[in-house]
């Protein structure tokens, strides 16, 4: 139901019903606030950047980031769980990848944006 306030001008309840249909899903709206709270941890975001350059093994990430292979791997298990990060088997290392150029857009375009506003 949306109540509208008749004495409040900035909005009618035809408006109204427009912008409230075009909102995310329930479902929607919870996976994008799980991102959101996995992008809090700097280990994470950091390893985002990385991949943001291209494939890398947890070896290499250890030694970019100076992170200790667990936390990378515990760190990668949940960028994979929201499906952010994929990995590809290449001989007998496993190298990590962005999972599509969405991902790849949506850390860029946060860097951007950070940056822009300093």
């Amino acid at each position: 139901m949306i109540l509208v306030d008749e004495d409040h001008i900035c909005s009618d309840k035809k408006t109204l019903v427009e912008k409230v249909g075009k909102l995310p899903s329930e479902k929607s709206v919870y996976s994008m606030c799980q991102i959101f709270n996995a992008l809090q941890c700097t280990t994470r975001l950091k390893i985002m950047f990385l991949l943001l350059q291209g494939g890398m093994c947890v070896k290499g990430m250890e030694n970019a980031l100076g992170i200790s292979q667990s936390a990378i791997s515990h760190s990668l298990k949940n960028l994979r769980q929201l499906d952010l990060v994929r990995v590809r088997k290449e001989g007998r290392f496993a190298v990590y990848y962005l999972a599509d150029e969405h991902v790849e857009l949506f850390i860029s375009m946060c860097r951007e944006h950070v940056e822009e506003t300093k």
